[in-house]
């Protein structure tokens, strides 16, 4: 299959506190042409699945984290080949979703590089560890993701989407990031999510949320979120995709990149 590369036509900037770190940070996502690398001082780190250094609580190239809202808007807007620079090793949180990555890199522009072959896999690809299930194949866009919180509020959700690059805009990049009332003490305690509040992350509550949600089923969009941009390590546009998950999460994403990306280097 022949795809289009595509790069920057400008240098999109964005400022904000690290997600986890509170620290501040920016980011200049610059024009490139061999991939998508990440450069924090004298770390320069490619965005492929065998160069994740972590996957507790987001996920991490070398020393820069939460990647996962940037290379998620990156997927959505098919492109392939940037140098993303930042003065901090975290991305900003900014709002909790990859809206703002969104809109700044449409700012910038889009410009054609050439194209290339990629090779996709035939056959449907699986990764399951416990109840947790991927299942990816060649596709047409048709993406879906179930969260499933167990016995605590709100039990199961799930959103779908038959075309993801269609709706991805409005329906998926806004979703923010969240987390449970009960776990925000620890989370506290072990330095985490410095860079959200109320008013950019989602508190899930016993019986409800605690605060305003954008979506009623926001964490299922979020999640699905979250799986674009680490499924994006692969390095295939998502366009190509069909992907079904449940209950996944950061390590058992990027494992899913990887299964994926071998299958295609072998198809």
């Amino acid at each position: 299959m022949i795809i289009e590369r595509k790069t920057l036509g400008d240098t999109a900037q964005l400022q904000g506190l690290g997600l986890h770190s509170g620290v501040p940070v920016t980011v200049k996502i610059h024009p490139g042409a061999d991939g998508i690398w990440f450069r924090c001082g004298s770390d320069r780190i490619k965005a492929i699945p065998e160069n994740v250094s972590d996957t507790s609580r987001c996920t991490r190239l070398g020393p820069i984290g939460t990647i996962e809202h940037l290379m998620s808007a990156l997927a959505a807007l098919e492109i392939t080949d940037v140098e993303v620079e930042s003065d901090a090793p975290e991305m900003p949180a900014i709002d909790g979703s990859a809206l703002p990555f969104l809109v700044a890199l449409r700012e910038a522009g889009c410009a054609v590089l050439g194209s290339s072959e990629l090779a996709l896999p035939y056959a449907r690809l699986f990764h399951h560890v416990g109840d947790i299930r991927i299942a990816m194949g060649r596709g047409e866009g048709h993406w879906r993701y179930l969260f499933d919180a167990g016995t605590r509020w709100p039990g199961q959700q799930s959103y779908e989407s038959t075309d993801i690059l269609g709706i991805y805009a409005d329906e998926v990049a806004p979703a923010r990031t969240f987390g449970f009332m009960e776990d925000v003490p620890a989370m506290i305690q072990a330095g985490l999510a410095k860079g959200l509040d109320e008013t950019t992350a989602l508190i899930l509550g016993i019986e409800g949320y605690k605060n305003d949600a954008l979506f009623e089923d926001e964490p299922a969009r979020h999640k699905l979120l979250d799986l674009i941009g680490d499924l994006y390590l692969a390095g295939i546009p998502i366009k190509y995709l069909n992907v079904t998950a449940e209950r996944s999460g950061h390590k058992t994403n990027v494992e899913a990149a990887a299964i994926l990306a071998r299958a295609a280097a072998g198809a």
